[in-house]
């Protein structure tokens, strides 16, 4: 404690604006600069305070506030009909023990009297409400600071979580609450489409999810793979239940996910136990989650329980400790992922983290390296607070005199240049289809449906070839029918099936040019700009000619000491338009990624072996007069008569591009069986919509079929 009452309502300010500043980081802006652990901690911090000085507690004080303000927020306000609180915190067994004691003499209840509690996890995600009249959702409304939160009910109709209307017989008004989150494996799925596009990456489960929710245009909402699971309800015109788990029951019948450990405890000890079995299937569990939350089961307790400054009586939320451990950063090892990424893996000293023996730890890249400033040598924190895989969050021997890392300017599985491209901070090989910690699942593009399609070559097929030193580039491909027998002996192969697979080969030797170039995996050049390419250029070949041009330019004209970086990127996006010849949706960082293909030598003699090997004719796309003639075509649901690349392809011999995705721009679009959101989203936009029939017939009649 604080020496005197001026220190402690000097502390108490310091806290306040503190945690206020980092309510409107996680609430309002959903980018957090501390852990969950550490706001826990300044909170308990100001608690502990207030209770002992409880004559200094301010007006601005953290435990009389809930949420965030959100004056500042783009939606539209809503004010709640009942307000949404928050829960206070327990950290372990004895808190949680006080709570039911502190119930008990609150309702007057002998001390051995047992009290049925729920206990569920805390989930890590939104807090939403969703108001239904007469069944049919009318509104849903984010928590805000408690008693105005921001109107999301266009965003809420795009989550299949929330129903938009409900069964008979349900309250004439009741308003279901409960967390929008989003999974681990769509977070991470999520943030890999980001990267791609250059978008900005989320920190976690949880900011993606708000991130995604509070949006002012929904239809980014309905991009995002969002779920929702209810924990309770707030206004209401009648509750027909008499307990917090009946009540939630019928809420699940009514069409709500509820959490799956959502169960009745009638002491300390079995909530203690069910917190254990949580916390130990924590790291498998699909979600993020914080902690458990304990509610009083009997709905006239809670009544009569009611409510502090912020929070019910009647509910606890007993959080998860931190899980950290000290230990030696032995040495830092540079592993290459299959898109040629360098990431710096640490070697530790065995140390047992949250019940598990830890001895890897991820350090990211580059930058966080430089960022914690570790070194072989250092003493380190790990956390593995409920993460698979842990990490260093702080270097505790930081200001130890000790070279600093150097991160390798060489790619260590095949000596290619590794660079970070202009905007990222990710290391990348350069080798491409030389380096061996890339070669197999490069061979894997190649041979794929969308790039040269060749049947009967699977990753295991590439694999056994790939270890007797058959495949080592594409060009080994075409270079197996010398190999029958070889391939004859091996287990599992007959007569039939090796034939068959040569054949496949011997029929991909004049292989359409945009998929070869696709199948090559150049960064930055996916199947639309390979034909964009293909399209300038004509003739596979020339575009090595086109990438020597752009490297000699880049080389000849670097930025000036007095540009500025938008006129030098637009300089050069014309460079690139004007060597490569093509104008939609290319430019520097496509260009740059071409040339660095074509500057490792390795690289051009794959590409050398393989044409040699291969003869793709002319890029040629007959385009014929119709009426989609400029028009943005999306194909979505299960074509019946044709591929998806096929109709593709037939848009493109129309004079349509097509897209992947539904937007304001796009004017038409083909919905096979089974289309879901791509339709729905294209009715509320009014783009015109057709079946396969109609598509062919418009083929048929423009003659490109």
């Amino acid at each position: 404690m604080p020496a005197t009452e001026a220190d402690a309502a000097n502390e108490l300010m310091r806290l306040a604006r503190q945690i206020a500043r980092h309510d409107k980081l996680y609430h309002a802006q959903d980018n957090p600069e501390i852990t969950d652990q550490e706001y826990d901690a300044l909170v308990r911090r100001n608690r502990e305070l207030e209770e002992a000085f409880p004559h200094l507690i301010r007006p601005d004080s953290p435990s009389q506030k809930v949420g965030h303000d959100i004056a500042a927020s783009p939606l539209s306000k809503v004010t709640h009909e009942q307000r949404m609180m928050s829960l206070d915190n327990a950290f372990n067994r004895e808190e949680v023990a006080e709570w039911t004691q502190r119930i008990r003499r609150f309702l007057s209840l002998p001390e051995d009297s047992p009290v049925a509690i729920t206990a569920e996890d805390k989930i890590d995600g939104l807090s939403c409400s969703l108001r239904y009249e007469n069944g049919k959702l009318v509104r849903a409304a984010t928590r805000g600071d408690g008693q105005v939160g921001e109107d999301v009910t266009a965003n809420a109709r795009h989550i299949s979580d929330i129903p938009q209307q409900l069964p008979a017989g349900v309250p004439e008004v009741f308003e279901v609450r409960g967390e929008v989150y989003m999974s681990r494996a769509d977070f991470a799925a999520l943030n890999v489409a980001q990267e791609e596009a250059g978008g900005k990456l989320f920190a976690n489960p949880r900011n993606a999810a708000a991130g995604s929710f509070r949006q002012k245009d929904a239809s980014v909402t309905a991009r995002r793979p969002l779920k929702f699971w209810a924990y309770g309800w707030g206004a209401a015109s009648d509750v027909p239940c008499d307990t917090q788990h009946d009540m939630m029951q019928m809420i699940k019948g009514w069409g709500f996910p509820l959490s799956p450990f959502l169960t009745v405890t009638d002491s300390v000890d079995a909530m203690i136990a069910h917190y254990g079995e949580i916390g130990r299937q924590r790291p498998d569990l699909p979600y993020e989650i914080d902690g458990v939350v304990y509610k009083v089961d009997r709905l006239d307790y809670q009544q009569r329980l009611g409510f502090v400054a912020k929070a019910p009586r009647w509910a606890l939320a007993h959080k998860f400790p931190a899980e950290r451990a000290e230990t030696t950063l032995e040495s830092i090892d540079i592993q290459v992922g299959r898109t040629g990424k360098l990431t710096p893996v640490g070697r530790l000293s065995p140390v047992l983290v949250g019940g598990v023996t830890v001895t890897n730890v991820t350090l990211h890249n580059r930058d966080e390296i430089e960022r914690l400033g570790v070194r072989p040598g250092d003493r380190v924190v790990i956390q593995r607070a409920g993460d698979v895989i842990p990490q260093v969050v702080d270097n505790l021997t930081r200001e130890t005199q000790r070279d600093p890392f150097q991160f390798p300017e060489k790619c260590p599985e095949c000596d290619s240049e590794a660079v970070a491209e202009e905007g990222e901070v990710d290391v990348r090989c350069t080798g491409g289809l030389i380096c061996p910690a890339q070669r197999t699942q490069r061979l894997e593009h190649f041979v794929s449906r969308k790039a040269l399609d060749i049947d009967g070559f699977g990753s295991k097929t590439i694999a056994q070839f790939f270890e007797r030193g058959w495949l080592e580039s594409p060009a080994d491909i075409f270079r197996l029918r010398g190999r029958r027998e070889d391939i004859l002996a091996l287990e599992g192969w007959q007569d039939k099936s090796v034939d068959n697979l040569l054949a496949a080969v011997e029929n991909k030797r004049s292989p359409d040019a945009a998929r070869l170039l696709f199948g090559l995996g150049i960064r930055q050049i996916g199947e639309v700009t390979a034909r964009d390419l293909m399209k300038s250029l004509g003739a596979i070949g020339k575009l090595r000619d086109a990438a020597l041009a752009f490297d000699e330019y880049r080389t000849s004209n670097p930025q000036a000491e007095d540009e500025k970086p938008s006129p030098f990127k637009a300089r050069m996006d014309n460079a690139a338009k004007d060597i490569f010849g093509v104008t939609d949706g290319f430019g520097t960082a496509v260009a740059h990624s071409i040339a660095d293909f074509f500057h490792e030598p390795h690289n051009v003699a794959v590409w050398d072996g393989l044409l040699s090997e291969v003869s793709p004719p002319v890029y040629e796309v007959e385009i014929v007069e119709s009426p989609v003639a400029g028009k943005i075509v999306v194909f979505t649901g299960k074509l019946e008569t044709m591929s998806r690349d096929e109709a593709k392809a037939q848009a493109e011999r129309l004079g349509a591009k097509a897209a992947g995705s539904v937007s304001a721009k796009t004017d038409i679009l083909v919905a096979g069986p089974g289309a879901g959101s791509k339709l729905k989203k294209a009715e509320s936009l009014g783009v015109e919509v057709m079946d396969e029939a109609g598509w062919a017939e418009i083929v048929r009649n423009a003659g490109a079929g």
